[in-house]
């Protein structure tokens, strides 16, 4: 089960955190890494930290932007350690963890998002995630290193997954990512086509409809159907 997690690192400058990154994952039991233009990839810095975990470097996807790397997920986790304008839902590493446990037994892929050393994820990276999870920490010095941040969530993962006792009641598989991306696209662009979204306050009120959709957890074809609605009221305005 543990294979429908992938943990992904956005923008990684240092290849050693990389290859720390894929040792903390294997001796949890964690196997699919995703990188999102990584500075330094391939790399024999990389494959030194990852000691025997080299397995998960070779197999680990290398993708030009994190829209690309998310298209086959469906529930999408993203670390932040710094609170935002706009709130989503937040959830503890460990509350995460049993979340991302409890969506996996339902059948879903899940991406667990890690920003770049630097900064972490930005608000735009982050706007692409169903829930923000943070790992409570001393609010005087809560600094963790990439591959530390990692090996946590690596051991709530694994202990969620040893633990998971919650009964399967939906059994939906929630549409993937690419499927909602288009939705969203062609929501926004309707609403600006009728005039709803305008003005500079239309891209913080594509937020909050992106918030509100991404609560609902929508299945293909609950897509399908608000896609077909959208349909014909473009077609509806052409005869105007």
């Amino acid at each position: 089960m543990l294979n429908k997690v992938k943990i992904t690192l956005v923008k990684p400058i240092h290849p050693g955190n990389i290859g720390a990154v894929a040792r903390a994952m294997k001796t949890m039991g964690l196997t699919k890494l995703a990188l999102v233009a990584p500075q330094y990839f391939p790399s024999p810095t990389a494959n030194a930290m990852a000691s025997r975990a080299t397995d998960i470097l070779e197999n680990a996807e290398v993708h030009k932007t994190l829209v690309e790397a998310l298209a086959t997920s469906q529930v999408i986790f993203g670390t932040s350690a710094r609170s935002r304008i706009f709130e989503w839902p937040q959830l503890t590493l460990r509350e995460a963890a049993l979340s991302i446990a409890a969506e996996v037994e339902k059948g879903n892929q899940i991406s667990l998002l890690f920003g770049t050393e630097s900064t972490g994820l930005s608000n735009d990276e982050l706007k692409h995630c169903h829930y923000h999870v943070y790992i409570p920490a001393n609010p005087e010095f809560s600094s963790l290193n990439l591959a530390q941040a990692v090996q946590v969530a690596s051991y709530e993962l694994m202990m969620a997954f040893n633990t998971l006792q919650t009964p399967r009641t939906d059994t939906r598989i929630l549409a993937p990512y690419e499927n909602l991306e288009r939705f969203y696209q062609h929501l926004q662009k309707i609403a600006y086509d009728v005039e709803f979204l305008k003005g500079p306050h239309g891209e913080v009120m594509m937020l909050k409809l992106r918030r509100l959709f991404q609560r609902a957890q929508m299945d293909d074809t609950e897509i399908t159907t608000l896609r077909g609605i959208l349909s014909n009221i473009e077609r509806m305005l052409i005869k105007k």
